[in-house]
């Protein structure tokens, strides 16, 4: 294997090891060390890596975003339930996004930036995926666009919800009354 591979392969051990740090810590009380530790480098040869602790946050969060990488054309009202199904299966995962986006609220979080950014192209991507479902008004009169903040609101406030008593929140089958509440099944 080219020295490009290793280095691209041990990058993707260290991403995976501050997931599971943040995910159990917080992005705050994450400590370079302890994710150095996880996959037995020192502090100094994970700087090697990533230079600060914020470029590794912003590299967890891109490797997020490729990890579930799907083609925006592609996207439908089923394959967002399809979605939520999937997180369902990786609490860790949702665990640190969520944690992640909590925190990133304050002004001086390194996320932060991220965050605002991701969210204008999931509410563009949303209202594409309402307009294709509904034209432009839905059951209730709302745009697509009026609608589409409101859909990333469901979809993680269940997550969230989920997060802290999954036996008395379904998020899957929350998701799909929410979608029957919009006035009609999802496409299948």
């Amino acid at each position: 294997m080219s020295r490009g591979g290793r280095n691209e392969d041990r990058r993707g051990e260290i991403l995976r090891a501050a997931l599971e740090v943040i995910s159990e810590r917080g992005y705050r009380a994450a400590s370079l060390a302890a994710v150095a530790e996880r996959v037995g480098l020192t502090q100094q040869g994970l700087l090697h890596h990533f230079p600060t602790k914020e470029a590794l946050l912003v590299g967890v969060l891109e490797a997020r975003d490729q990890w579930d990488a799907t083609p925006r054309e592609s996207w439908r009202l089923d394959l967002l339930a399809a979605l939520v199904d999937y997180n369902a299966t990786r609490p860790a995962i949702v665990r640190t996004f969520s944690a992640l986006l909590g925190e990133s609220v304050t002004g001086d979080h390194p996320a932060r930036a991220y965050f605002s950014g991701r969210y204008a192209v999931v509410r563009a991507d949303m209202a594409a995926i309402l307009r294709t479902a509904y034209g432009e008004r839905l059951p209730g009169g709302l745009t697509p666009e009026q609608a589409a903040p409101l859909l990333v609101a469901v979809m993680d406030g269940l997550q969230y919800q989920w997060l802290l008593d999954p036996e008395a929140v379904d998020m899957t089958a929350a998701f799909r009354d929410f979608l029957v509440l919009l006035g009609k099944e999802p496409p299948s």
